[in-house]
């Protein structure tokens, strides 16, 4: 198997599975363990995943989020289900802001159940989605564009949300411990900060499986936000966390038939 062939089986492996095993990989792919290492590496290089002892995940670390084309693979029937609870709180004729991430893109590129709408947005495959679409005014945030998020950043996103105001922020985050929201990346943080500070209420989208974990950056704390919608209970350490703050949480049902 040639090299390219081997590291894209291995990305599969990680879409499916979350992690992978240097020594299950060698033994799969009847290579040594540092021909293993250096395909981590170059991959880790690339941004697409994190090596951990004895392997490497793509699932968020304190300084680590997978690239945006895998996080698009993952998770379909929870974002789909955050999505439809999201769409709840839009009414037609609201202007509506979309930050970066796969589950942002998710219900963006379903906003036109809601139109008209004006849609404020530095996320690249959102405004893929609605480029074109009739009762959507699309206002593209610009910035620096990042390919690890298909979004832009940076100055320029800042400056252009200092001078709008809309009626509704969705901001997604990779991590939740206590109540506190982190990020790991300073960019996507401040970006997130200034979309919340251009809406009147704003709704913090996060799935379950990022309660508990930590990044190097705090977002905000859990108060921040109007509304937290997530994809089913939190640990218990989280939810005894939420309940002392008296903080409520929108958990999204799932369909039966997204699920199976």
């Amino acid at each position: 198997m040639k090299r390219d062939e081997r590291r894209q089986d291995i990305l599969d492996l990680l879409v499916r599975d979350g992690a992978v095993d240097l020594d299950a990989l060698a033994v799969r792919f009847g290579v040594s363990k540092m021909t293993i290492h250096r395909d981590l590496d170059d991959l880790e290089s690339a941004g697409v995943l994190r090596k951990i002892r004895g392997g490497a995940t793509i699932e968020a670390g304190t300084q680590f989020e997978s690239d945006f084309r895998f996080r698009t693979q993952l998770g379909g029937a929870a974002k789909a289900a955050m999505a439809e609870a999201a769409l709840t709180l839009i009414e037609p004729g609201m202007s509506v802001i979309i930050n970066d991430g796969s589950m942002a893109a998710v219900l963006g590129a379903r906003l036109v159940e809601k139109r008209p709408l004006t849609v404020l947005t530095n996320n690249a495959a959102v405004l893929d989605a609605l480029k074109g679409q009739t009762g959507i005014t699309l206002v593209a945030l610009g910035g620096t564009y990042s390919a690890k998020f298909n979004a832009y950043f940076g100055m320029v996103t800042e400056a252009a949300l200092a001078s709008l105001r809309a009626d509704l922020a969705f901001v997604s985050s990779p991590a939740v411990s206590g109540t506190d929201v982190f990020h790991m990346d300073a960019d996507v943080i401040r970006t997130k900060r200034a979309m919340m500070g251009a809406a009147t209420k704003t709704c913090l989208l996060v799935n379950q499986s990022r309660f508990g974990h930590t990044a190097l950056h705090k977002l905000a704390d859990l108060s921040a936000f109007d509304t937290i919608i997530t994809n089913g209970a939190p640990d218990a350490d989280s939810r005894a966390a939420l309940d002392a703050a008296g903080l409520t949480l929108t958990i999204a049902q799932q369909h039966m038939d997204d699920v199976t």
